[in-house]
């Protein structure tokens, strides 16, 4: 087996280059708005929309720094900063109270649900309206090859 890297062609280098690109760009578009609208960061309104999927809108914590990507640490600075303006809660889980649940109130919903439409359409802009509908499917499929390479763990059970 070599021991020499396996470089990028141009055109694999150029496609790395544009994916880096809208992976640094996107969140940052997306959170300029929801800051501006809703008052949230792109990672609070993403922990918001993970907890309102979720059974009874809740989740340990421990799941929901997986969820977002997050160290623990930082995610309870940030639910921290959620309960303080009443948009979730915590509790000792009931099954083990070695875990700590966040909980996303009735409020905190509410605001979702208002901050949802523009957040979507700015979604719809920045994406989706630039791509076909085959694109899209071909979008999904290759998100999925990727995730799964990158969290099999995470991607097993879709």
């Amino acid at each position: 087996m070599s021991s020499e890297p396996r470089w990028l062609s141009a055109a694999e280098l150029e496609t790395w280059m544009s994916l880096t690109f809208t992976l640094t760009m996107l969140p940052g578009a997306l959170g300029e708005q929801l800051q501006r609208d809703s008052g949230l960061s792109f990672t609070e309104y993403y922990v918001l929309a993970g907890l309102s999927d979720a059974p009874e809108r809740t989740m340990r914590m421990s799941e929901l720094a997986l969820f977002a990507n997050a160290e623990l640490s930082r995610l309870s600075h940030m639910v921290s900063r959620l309960e303080k303006r009443g948009f979730v809660r915590r509790q000792p889980d009931p099954t083990d109270g070695r875990y700590t649940n966040a909980i996303l109130t009735d409020a905190g919903m509410a605001h979702l649900e208002t901050a949802a439409p523009a957040h979507v359409a700015r979604v719809r802009e920045l994406v989706f309206d630039a791509l076909s509908p085959e694109q899209v499917a071909q979008l999904h499929a290759i998100a999925e090859q990727i995730n799964a390479k990158v969290n099999p763990e995470a991607c097993s059970g879709q």
